[in-house]
């Protein structure tokens, strides 16, 4: 194969861990690492801001549960990867940054654009290293690898100085062994049986960790034999069909809700896969009264209001499985479960018909639903938007909405959807974003027209951030600082060779979805949207009161 420079022995590192795209930047001290992979089955996605780069990456390592990788320069190309692996960290996503660097020779002195990568990852990654010898590529690599994807999976970073890039070497990529499952103790399945048995209220709710763990089909059947209802967090969306009778949506807003009578009417919460970064359990066990039972691949992380008295740790699905065998709850109805129920669909359905414009958040999703097929992906930014999806947009399967909801990062969408079509290229594809997550990333539309990635760009266009001015007027009775102007959104896809449509009545939205959602390169829809719902949901949850369960 002839001598081997480090780089090139980087790149055949990557190729070994099936690495299929890396999302960059070029720049002069990542030139050996793009050389290198100008020869390699991996294809570099060149694109317009690292952010958008790790973004994509981020994206990639959800849906696929293999680390998406992302790649920069030094100096204010790798700080501009900051938010993206941030973002994958805490929402456990897998995803391996690599950076550029000075050489080792000027590291010591003030140098151009240097700074101490390693130490500035650390905060943000599970793991990083700078590659400091030629020979211990293989190991550093297939250990970022290991990291990155193992539960809790999230960022890793690894630092190659220009001058280690272009350094001869020998060597070659270590093997990859494969992770044996583990299983729970008998013990903590017999426990967590006799208190499900007991329960005259439990619930179950379920995470992002389920959806990592492929326990979807158990937890439904699980829920199913035992007959308990089950609430999803943001990041949990389709582990249960929505369509299930004992499916109860989505929990995780900052204020009272229909499904928050559950809660305090439980006298039993079965965590499956929940992971406190999705949803404090200091809003739904503000006391920590409520007995937990922790169902996951890690132990329970420590929390006032998150103290399981038992905890069942390993294969998600075994240990649902486990638990039906050892429960004799068969045919044991749960209480009030159909009536909520009722209660929540009826909320979800009575926008179906609405005709206000500007449009209300909840017809908008409630259109888009209807569009959508179950397999499709929509990926929701940040932002008021995303409190009404998260409630609103309902999934039969896991992975077909995207919301990022523990670093929940602005800017996500529109780089997420590139990662989503990239991986399901035969799937409808739509980013929902507000106005100001639009204008964080939009020049990545540029990246999805020369890629070939087609996909909708739904704006809810409000004319400011929409989601701090519900909170302001929330705590203070007004709001300040929160209002812009925008372009013309329809011209600026136009003059992008995109398409570019308006929405001017209600009645609009379904035909131009679908209109949109059939052309052959990306686009964007501007939809102005009525947030003055924000502030009558804030009304209608302060004057809550679960009657339904009397």
């Amino acid at each position: 194969m002839g001598e081997l420079n480090t780089a090139e022995l980087l790149v055949q590192c990557l190729e070994n861990e099936e690495v299929e795209y890396i999302f960059g930047l070029p720049g002069e001290e990542n030139l050996h690492v793009l050389e290198a992979l100008k020869h390699s089955s991996i294809k570099f996605i060149t694109t317009r801001h690292e952010q958008g780069a790790a973004f994509m990456a981020d994206v990639y390592g959800r849906l696929t549960g293999k680390a998406g990788v992302c790649l920069s320069t030094l100096g204010p190309g790798a700080t501009n990867l900051m938010t993206g692996v941030a973002d994958a960290n805490l929402d456990r996503a897998p995803l391996v940054a690599i950076t550029g660097q000075v050489g080792t020779d000027r590291m010591h002195i003030e140098s151009h654009q240097y700074l101490d990568l390693v130490a500035m990852f650390a905060p943000v990654t599970k793991w990083n290293k700078q590659i400091v010898r030629p020979g211990i590529t293989p190991e550093v690599v297939r250990k970022a690898f290991k990291i990155a994807q193992s539960e809790k999976p999230g960022a890793v970073h690894i630092d190659l100085p220009e001058n280690i890039a272009a350094m001869p070497v020998e060597g070659k990529p270590l093997n990859r062994n494969s992770q044996e499952k583990v299983y729970a103790s008998y013990r903590s399945l017999n426990n967590a049986a006799v208190a499900i048995a007991k329960a005259k209220n439990p619930i179950i709710m379920v995470g992002n960790g389920a959806i990592r763990a492929n326990a979807s089909e158990a937890v439904t059947e699980f829920a199913t034999q035992l007959n308990i209802p089950v609430v999803n967090t943001f990041m949990g969306k389709g582990v249960i069909p929505y369509t299930h009778p004992l499916a109860l949506w989505s929990f995780g807003l900052q204020q009272r809700d229909l499904i928050s009578c559950a809660f305090e009417e439980s006298d039993l919460i079965i965590a499956v896969g929940y992971d406190l970064v999705e949803y404090s359990p200091k809003r739904w066990n503000p006391q920590g009264t409520i007995p937990i039972i922790h169902i996951g691949m890690t132990a329970a992380e420590i929390d006032s209001s998150y103290i399981p008295f038992v905890e069942v740790v390993g294969d998600i699905s075994d240990s649902l499985i486990e638990l039906m065998k050892r429960t004799d709850r068969q045919g044991k109805p749960t209480p009030h479960a159909a009536k909520l129920r009722s209660e929540i669909r009826a909320e979800y359905e009575k926008y179906a018909n609405d005709e206000g414009f500007p449009i209300k958040p909840q017809k908008l999703i409630y259109d888009l639903r209807q569009v959508m097929g179950p397999e499709d992906i929509v990926i929701s930014d940040v932002g008021a938007h995303k409190m009404w999806m998260a409630r609103h947009y309902h999934c039969d399967t896991p992975n077909t909405c995207i919301i990022s909801n523990g670093f929940a990062a602005m800017g996500i969408a529109i780089p997420g959807a590139i990662a989503a079509k990239l991986v399901h290229p035969d799937k409808k594809v739509v980013a929902v974003t507000g106005d100001g997550g639009f204008m964080m990333n939009n020049q990545e539309l540029e990246t999805a027209l020369r890629v070939g990635t087609p996909f909708v760009t739904l704006i809810f266009n409000d004319n400011g951030y929409g989601l701090i001015e519900w909170k302001q007027i929330n705590q203070f009775g007004e709001s300040a600082f929160v209002k812009f102007s925008n372009p013309d959104f329809v011209k600026f896809a136009e003059s992008m060779g995109l398409k570019g449509y308006r929405i001017e009545s209600a009645l609009d939205l379904i035909p131009t979805l679908k209109t949109a959602l059939e052309q052959d390169v990306p686009t964007v829809i501007d939809c102005p949207v009525d947030y003055n719902e924000n502030i009558r949901f804030s009304q209608k949850a302060g004057d809550l009161v679960c009657q339904i369960w009397e």
